[in-house]
């Protein structure tokens, strides 16, 4: 081998050193920061991820009730929301206006913060809660004279499953 390509070799073999210290030493990686960042540790509000439709209002209401009871909310704007709902394995019959992710989990519709909360400080080995439609009276669909229409609130399982996880 030549000087000039000991010489690489040498400085490839530095560099890639240099880089694979640096990755050991650094902090956890993405995947691991997001989990934390998004079911809340102690003293820090979980995140959750709306995605909605602009022009829906209830939405709104929505994410202000998840406010208030500790969450941090991220909206986001989308105008493809069956796309968004496709990605993540929500049955069409089983649709709402909003869908969201927190932690490992995907909320779709009205659902409430406390079943959330909840979901968040059981862990199922499940995909997520599902409340399909706006039911009247639901966190976000309030009636201006307080009528309210009963609701179930499901856990959608990773299989596609439905049980009923709450009633209101």
């Amino acid at each position: 081998m030549n000087a000039s390509l000991r010489k690489l070799a040498v400085l490839l073999l530095a560099v890639g050193s240099a880089f694979f210290i640096a990755a050991c030493g650094a902090a956890p990686p993405p995947a691991t920061q997001a989990q934390e960042t998004t079911t809340g540790t102690a003293g820090t509000p979980p995140v959750i991820h709306v995605h909605k439709d602009a022009n829906c209002g209830c939405c709104n209401g929505w994410i202000e009730h998840m406010r208030a009871a500790g969450f941090t909310v991220v909206a986001r704007d989308n105008d493809d929301m069956l796309a968004v709902k496709h990605r993540l394995g929500i049955p069409l019959a089983q649709a709402s206006c909003h869908t969201a992710e927190v932690g490992r989990y995907v909320i779709e519709g009205h659902v409430p913060a406390r079943d959330v909360l909840r979901l968040l400080r059981e862990q199922p080995a499940a995909r997520g809660l599902v409340l399909p439609g706006m039911p009247v009276g639901s966190p976000g669909m309030e009636s201006p004279d307080g009528r309210r229409q009963p609701f179930t609130v499901d856990l959608l399982g990773k299989d596609g499953t439905m049980q009923a996880y709450s009633h209101h």
